[in-house]
């Protein structure tokens, strides 16, 4: 399990993820719900990816965006929950080296690009009601597809930060993460080194991909309720508002316990709150998503009726 390097140190060349609770009838009802929670978020993502797809109005620059952020939320849970089905199922719950380090960057990957994903998002709320002469020129496909791929290029320089300067740190044991995946404040408290420049990195990481996007999301909803505010019809304000009040939901769902984790001191974590805090930003807000913007969106609940309407005319 463990090789020396050579200074001296122990190497660790496997970690073990120690989960949630090790009772058998306990771990038994959370693989059952994870697995459940696990798969309704895949097929409720898939579904709005699909209705996007399949139906011509909703082709526009906002639906484009939210399935982007459907295949991240997709992509995001598959990162962490089923190597968390397997450890529920099996006691050993090991994983290798290698595989946590891979784990730790796409799910840093993902995580930053839905962190920037939401900013470009609220944009595109702004300037649909702040300029809507101007929405399609501002917010052609070609703008989309450069916004979007910025997003990801900045989302993978700052995994990468993450996850080198995480995992060059010598690790000599206890081997064993307090935590279901290997997130980077879990995975520090096992150094055996100072973690300090560490901890200064991460805020400064923090400021840069979590502070700046809420920043520009929250300067475009000033903006929006003030123009929003300025509408005179009472029914047009609340259509107005009602095209935002999902994007407002996720988003506080998401930055307030993301927030938490990665930008305070090591020394204040607490294993057993940060478990609860990285379940509601990577899983709950990942299987809630389809379902507020679902149930809140007319437009969506339109595409779904219509596609099963063609299925069952076709049929």
């Amino acid at each position: 399990m463990q090789s020396f390097d050579k200074e001296n140190h122990t190497s660790v060349s496997e970690f073990i993820l120690l989960g949630f609770s090790s009772e058998p009838q306990v771990r038994m009802a959370l693989f059952v719900f994870f697995l459940l929670l696990y798969l309704t978020t895949l097929v409720g993502n898939g579904l709005i990816v699909t209705l996007i797809y399949l139906d011509s109005h909703l082709h526009t620059p906002m639906y484009f965006l939210l399935s982007v952020l459907s295949l991240v939320d997709m992509s995001y849970v598959t990162t962490t929950v089923p190597q968390m089905l397997v450890n529920i199922w099996y006691p050993r719950r090991a994983i290798s080296w290698d595989a946590c380090v891979s784990q730790m960057f796409i799910f840093l990957v993902l995580g930053i690009a839905e962190c920037i994903l939401y900013a470009i998002m609220a944009y595109d709320r702004y300037i649909a009601i702040c300029f809507p002469l101007r929405y399609s020129l501002l917010m052609s496909r070609i703008m989309c597809i450069k916004m979007v791929t910025v997003c990801w290029s900045i989302s993978i320089t700052g995994a990468l930060i993450y996850t080198v300067f995480t995992m060059h740190l010598p690790y000599c044991g206890p081997h064993k993460i307090n935590h279901f995946f290997c997130e980077v404040p879990a995975v520090l408290k096992l150094a055996c080194a100072d973690t300090f420049f560490n901890d200064q990195l991460n805020f400064m990481l923090g400021f840069i991909l979590l502070l700046v996007p809420l920043s520009l999301i929250l300067a475009s909803y000033t903006c929006i309720f003030a123009s929003i505010l300025g509408i005179r019809s009472s029914q047009g304000r609340l259509k107005s508002f009602s095209t935002c009040a999902s994007h407002i939901t996720v988003v506080t769902m998401f930055y307030g316990p993301a927030m938490i984790m990665y930008m305070r001191p090591s020394s204040w974590c607490d294993p057993e709150r940060d478990k609860k805090l990285a379940l509601f930003y990577n899983v709950i807000s990942a299987f809630l998503n389809p379902i507020i913007y679902s149930l809140r969106n007319r437009d969506v609940k339109g595409a779904f009726l219509r596609v099963l309407g063609n299925r069952g005319t076709a049929s």
